[in-house]
This record gives C-alpha cells, sequence and structure tokens, in this order.
C-alpha cells in the first residue's frame, strides 16, 4: 500500500493524534491536507504550542489542549507521540474500547518500500545511524535517514524506490509498542536511561529489545560483544547476529587489535583503519563505527570506510567544536543526556575540562559520573533541576579534592557559560555535556545546544 492509498483507507474513520510535535506535524499536514478529519491532542496550551496550534486549527483540526488532553479518547485510530508510552492509563482505556494504538513510525515501516537499517540503544545511536548513511552515501546507495533523529519519515515514502536504504534512528519510547521488521538491527549499548518514563530498567530492556524481536533468519541483527546486556540478545534473535568488540576478536563481525579494526569473516580477516585515524574522537566513537562497519559490511568497500572515517565530522551536539576564541575551545555536547554520554565525552578530551552539567532529573544515579568528575574535570558548572544532587555526589566521592575540582551551582545556561568562560585561561576546554535530559528548562537537546552556541558565538575577543 502506497502512503496516499494508506490516507484513503481511514478518511471515514475517527482520528486522533497526540502531541503536535516535531515527529507528528508532517503526519498532520498529510492527514489534513487529504480531507481526514483530524483531532490534535496535547498537554500544553495553544500559547506554549505557538505557531503550529494556531497553524493547524485554522485548516480545520479539531484541537483538545492542556491538561485534560487524553479525556475521553472515542476514536477508531489514536496515533501517540513517542514520550506517551501505550500503558498510559487512558490509551489503554481506548484501545479496550476498540481503539487502533499506533504510531508514525509504526505506519512508516508498513508502507517503507525499500530496505531498513534501524539503530538503537542507550547511547550512540544518533552518531551510528549517521555514520551508516554516510558510509552508504559513499558506496554509491540513495540513502534516507530519520526516525528519531530529527527527520520523521512517513512523509518521504511516496520518494522512497526500492533500491534505496532507510537508515532510522529509534528511541525506546518508538520501540515500546512497535511492531517493526529491519531488514539490519543495530543496537549500540544498554545502559540505565529514561528511568523517569519507564517504570523500571526491565521495561526499558524490553523496549530495545523490540526492534528484533519480529526478525526472520533472512535479517540481520547487530549487537556489542562487550555490553552485557545487548551481548545476551543474540541467543534470543531469530536473525543472523554479527558482533562488534574491542576487547574480543570475533568469528563474524567488527572488533579492534593493536589500533586495528578489522572486519571477521569466519576469521578471514581484512582490515579496515586505524582506530587512532578515525576523526571522531573517543572511545565510544570508536565503538560506533565498529557497529557501523558491521552494518554496511558488502555494501560499502574498505577504502570508502576509510574515507568516511578520517573525514566526517559528526553530528551537531554531539562532541561538536563550536568555536575557539582566546586560546579556550567551546564543546558542545548537548546530546550527552545521561550520565554514560558524559562518561565517554570526558574521557575523549585530551585534558581536563571546564565542565557544565545538569538538567531534568531521570532518577538515574550519579556515582560512576562523579568518580569520572572527581578525576578527569577542572572546574564544575551546574544547573537545572538535578545541580544538587550531582554536587552532592561528587563531593561524596572518594576521588574529590575539593582544592582541585571548584563545584558552582548557577541559575541557568547561560550564566554557567559566562561563568565557565570567566574562570577559563589560554589552553581550556569548556565542554557542555551536561548528563541529563533538556526537559527541565528546554523542548529538547538541541534547543539547549543551540543555546549554548548561540551563547558562545556572541562572544568577543577579550
Amino acid at each position: 500500500m502506497t502512503l496516499y492509498g494508506y490516507v484513503d483507507a481511514i478518511k471515514s474513520k475517527r482520528v486522533a493524534i497526540v502531541g503536535i510535535g516535531i515527529s507528528n506535524t508532517p503526519l498532520i499536514d498529510i492527514l489534513i491536507n487529504q480531507g481526514v478529519s483530524v483531532t490534535l491532542c496535547d498537554r500544553r496550551t495553544a500559547e506554549d504550542i505557538g505557531v503550529p496550534a494556531a497553524r493547524f486549527a485554522a485548516m480545520g483540526a479539531e484541537m483538545r489542549l492542556g491538561e485534560h488532553y487524553l479525556d475521553g479518547l472515542d476514536f477508531d485510530i489514536i496515533f501517540r507521540t513517542p514520550g506517551l508510552l501505550p500503558t498510559d492509563p487512558l490509551l489503554e482505556l481506548a484501545k479496550a474500547n476498540g481503539a487502533v494504538i499506533t504510531s508514525e513510525m509504526e505506519v512508516f515501516f508498513a508502507l517503507c518500500p525499500c530496505r531498513t537499517i534501524a539503530v538503537t540503544g542507550s547511547d550512540g545511536k544518533t552518531t551510528t545511524a549517521s555514520i551508516i548513511a554516510e558510509l552508504l552515501q559513499a558506496g554509491g546507495k540513495r540513502v534516507h535517514l530519520g526516525g528519531n533523529i530529527g527527520r520523521p519519515l512517513l512523509t518521504a515514502v511516496p520518494d522512497m524506490m526500492p533500491e534505496d536504504i532507510a537508515v532510522l534512528e529509534l528511541s525506546s519510547f518508538q520501540l515500546h509498542s512497535i511492531t517493526i521488521r529491519p531488514d539490519i538491527a543495530v543496537i549500540t549499548n544498554i545502559s540505565p536511561n529514561h528511568l523517569d518514563v519507564h517504570p523500571n530498567f526491565q521495561d526499558y530492556v524490553s523496549a530495545k529489545r523490540r526492534i528484533f524481536e519480529n526478525q526472520t533468519p533472512d535479517d540481520l541483527l547487530i549487537l556489542n560483544c562487550d555490553n552485557p546486556y545487548t551481548a545476551r540478545f543474540a541467543d534470543e534473535s531469530r536473525a543472523r547476529v554479527k558482533f562488534f568488540s574491542r576487547r574480543e576478536t570475533l568469528k563474524n563481525g567488527v572488533f579492534c587489535r593493536d589500533d586495528m579494526i578489522y572486519f571477521s569473516r569466519d576469521y578471514e580477516v581484512e582490515s579496515i583503519i586505524p582506530a587512532s585515524e578515525i576523526l571522531l574522537p573517543g572511545v565510544h566513537n570508536i565503538e560506533n563505527y565498529m557497529a557501523a562497519f558491521a552494518a554496511v559490511d558488502g555494501m560499502t568497500s574498505p577504502e570508502e570506510c576509510r574515507s568516511v572515517a578520517r573525514t566526517y565530522g559528526g553530528v551537531a551536539h554531539r562532541l561538536e567544536l563550536v568555536r575557539k576564541i582566546g586560546g579556550v575551545s567551546y564543546i558542545n555536547d548537548s546530546i550527552a543526556s545521561s550520565p554514560t554520554r558524559t562518561i565517554a565525552g570526558l574521557r575523549a578530551m585530551r585534558q581536563k575540562p571546564i565542565l557544565i552539567a545538569g538538567g531534568h532529573d531521570k532518577n538515574i544515579p550519579f556515582d560512576k559520573l562523579a568518580d569520572e568528575i572527581a578525576e578527569r574535570v577542572k572546574a564544575l558548572y551546574l544547573t537545572g533541576d538535578t545541580a544538587e544532587k550531582i554536587a552532592a555526589a561528587v563531593r561524596g566521592s572518594v576521588f574529590y579534592d575539593p582544592s582541585r575540582l571548584p563545584i558552582t551551582i548557577v541559575e541557568d545556561l547561560k550564566a554557567a557559560v559566562l561563568a565557565a568562560r570567566a574562570s577559563a585561561a589560554d589552553g581550556d576546554i569548556v565542554l557542555l555535556s551536561p548528563a541529563c535530559s533538556s526537559f527541565d528548562r528546554f523542548r529538547n537537546f538541541a534547543e539547549r545546544g543551540d543555546l549554548f552556541r548561540n551563547i558562545v558565538m556572541g562572544f568577543e575577543d577579550k
């Protein structure tokens, strides 16, 4: 079925879309423009939503906004926003009353005419998906990159050809109730994350597992051999499994030994590139590249892999060098919304940075991060809901020395950036790596990273 065939098939249905956000906006446009009667539901007010709310209301959409936006969900089809889990009691009630609960992503997989590569994980999924897209393009493939990475792909379906490849980053929220079958599934790693939304860690792991649950022996699953959670998935998968590893010599997959990254096919090895030649800094990016290499093996040559790895500068908000001014380098790692991501960022630094951290509390412990900060950070500036919590964890670390690591709590991100600049000396690095999500002060990590970038770009030489 085509996209417009699907839309025609639901024109007689009562349709609700929950969440007027990035992932659903293109879907809303299509449905309204094709004559589907749509009700839009969002916790925010019209004032909070801004222009999109006014635009969709003018197009004829019914609006249910504010605190009680989920009351009375008497619809045939309900498209949920990724941030609203299908276990919400009001969604479950709607389902019990006959509603079909779906999502933009689930419809995409049902209609997509080309091969799909789906990437998930606690850390590195955006970078890995982006690297895969770069590698495939280097190999001459026509690639569509999207999903949780910021570009919904449903509206691109009419432009897709069978020989194309769609590469998607998928979050646990998108995967929670979805039925999909990607041709290639990649799980970068798993560690505690989003425990403010998922009721427990097992629920989070189960959501990640759904990326491969419907795969068949014709499909491929790429797993991190070094991560205990992902390694176990190999025994649960019906798909062919390839591993990647920094620690093990593998029979099939991609591994690193003595700085060289290799393809391995039944222990027949082929060198790809020295890990030290990868442009993106940090051990975590070596792992991201190995996962990507495993996914594109047979579609992109080692020469093309080398070329991309040596030249690709990465994705905005991911250890992005914003500017060097007054001898100080300012690095935007706003995507680091968990302690493990910030740890990876700290380990990628060539020296102790001045760290800006803090944000929304996802109920993730900060003890491991605290040890890393105590050992690897020159000065710490904290803001957001978790500021006091992170400060307490760092002060409680056995590695903490107050004479060598000043900790300052400030009002907001702008104050943190200005304070960091005032304390920085020639040769220093100022690193925004929050270790927390952005939702206490910002709509998303990109808005947070953009503010950091704008502040830094506004600096004048002292």
